[in-house]
């Protein structure tokens, strides 16, 4: 005897809030806490605040080179 649609659905849906409530959960302040000592200790290491240098940028524009 197979279990209607519904329950079916209605268990999927009470093994997922099961799973998330055993989540380890942060608080907000601690977790913007972290982001930013992680991004205070990566900077130096972070294109977009250094900039790439032109001699290791693949995007830089070749020089062109012509004969005359």
């Amino acid at each position: 005897m197979s279990s209607s649609p519904k329950v079916v659905a209605m268990r999927k849906v009470m093994q997922q809030l099961w799973l998330e409530a055993r989540l380890h959960h942060l608080q907000v302040s601690q977790a913007a806490a972290d982001l930013e000592q992680f991004c205070l200790q990566n900077a130096q290491n972070d294109p977009l605040l250094t900039g790439v240098f032109s001699s290791i940028n693949p995007f830089h524009p070749q020089k062109v080179c012509s004969f005359l």
